[in-house]
């Protein structure tokens, strides 16, 4: 356990090369065939390991990549959350291809999440390596849609998290270092105003116009955010309208809602649901959902983050905890109440952004980190 920093920090000039690999295989979401390239090199990789790879076919998203690796019938699971989506679109590396600076690459997708995939990759190796390859049952699951929602992929994630005793969540890390403890519950909806369309000159009294009126609901949705709640509503996109010259008779808002507890989640999703006209001759229609259910700094929470800490310490490694208003697939099995530790990818910053990077002396860090908890839970 001692050596495992020495061993990984070796091996830091490896991790380089294979995260500027797997940055320069694009995989944006809602592109089938280029996520499904990356799925491929993930299970040959794994293969190589000795672990048992199927596929989750899709028709539309990539398909997710599932692969295991035995131990002891007695023992449940590690289930090892990867995402190989980004939300960069096909053609953005030819404009930012990976480059190193000043301890750092930088490239689109490499905070979130290719560097959790090359950890991971990394201290698997390691464990081989070491002969420390730990007796419970492994599971590895790389997902293609999270940066949609995971909507393909939620149910497959809630039933390997039932049959597990820890879920790891391999995305990024704050950029201060610390893991996420908590996380915040999300929601989208679509809020569609109808009203009268009419001649904009003619018979401008005869219309309802619609703009108007999603006008008012889109101020009504903003005065909902409740910063001591920490609940946020945040009206993204409008749609309206056709020709200027027509009182427009349909409008659309696209509405995203964070939440910090589930009691929060219920009370917001009735406020929005019930949302009702302000002009007569309109009317007010909403579809959505909470789409995440919020990951609570709970006791569990806490117990599973001090077991953590006492092993990170085993490795001279000190953990820092943190919250985050955007949500993970680790959202999904905390709530199952199974012990969830998010954010154990890379430190760095940026993600979603034109200066996302890693910070190249956290990879071995995490590779040893991730290994520590394999060996010692």
């Amino acid at each position: 356990m001692e050596n495992l920093r020495d061993f990984f920090d070796a091996r830091t000039d490896e991790m380089v090369a294979e995260l500027k690999r797997l940055v320069e295989i694009e995989s944006p979401t809602r592109d089938k065939t280029a996520v499904d390239a990356l799925g491929d090199v993930l299970a040959e990789e794994t293969r190589a390991l000795g672990a048992m790879v199927r596929l989750d076919e899709q028709a539309q998203r990539g398909d997710h990549v599932i692969a295991r690796w035995a131990g002891a019938p007695a023992r449940k699971q590690v289930l090892i959350l990867c995402h190989m989506d980004t939300v960069w679109p096909p053609g953005t590396l030819a404009e930012r291809p990976p480059r190193t600076e000043q301890g750092r690459l930088y490239g689109p997708g490499s905070y979130d999440m290719k560097g959790g995939i090359v950890i991971t990759l990394t201290a698997l190796r390691g464990l081989r390596t070491l002969g420390l390859w730990p007796e419970r049952p492994i599971t590895i699951l790389f997902t293609s849609d999270e940066e949609l929602g995971s909507r393909t992929s939620r149910a497959l994630i809630e039933d390997e998290a039932r049959r597990s005793d820890l879920v790891l969540v391999m995305e990024p890390a704050m950029s201060s270092g610390a893991v996420k403890t908590s996380r915040k519950g999300t929601g989208l909806f679509v809020v569609t105003t109808t009203g009268v369309a009419s001649h904009a000159g003619a018979a401008h009294d005869e219309g309802v116009n619609a703009i108007e009126e999603l006008a008012h609901q889109i101020l009504a949705l903003q005065r909902m955010t409740d910063y001591e709640r920490g609940t946020t509503v945040s009206v993204g996109r409008v749609q309206g309208g056709g020709r200027s010259n027509v009182v427009p008779d349909r409008a659309r808002a696209w509405v995203d809602l964070r939440v910090a507890t589930r009691g929060e989640g219920q009370r917001m999703l009735a406020c929005i649901s019930n949302l009702k006209p302000h002009l007569p001759g309109a009317a007010v229609h909403v579809q959505g959902k909470l789409s995440r259910p919020p990951m609570p700094r709970d006791e569990l929470m806490v117990q599973t983050f001090e077991r953590a800490t006492a092993i990170a310490a085993e490795i001279g490694l000190t953990l820092i905890e943190g919250t985050s208003g955007g949500a993970s697939d680790g959202n999904f099995s905390a709530a199952l109440g199974i012990p969830t530790l998010d954010g154990l990818g890379c430190v760095g910053d940026g993600g979603h952004a034109l200066h996302e990077h890693v910070v190249i002396s956290s990879l071995p860090e995490r590779a040893a980190l991730l290994s520590a908890l394999l060996i010692q839970w």
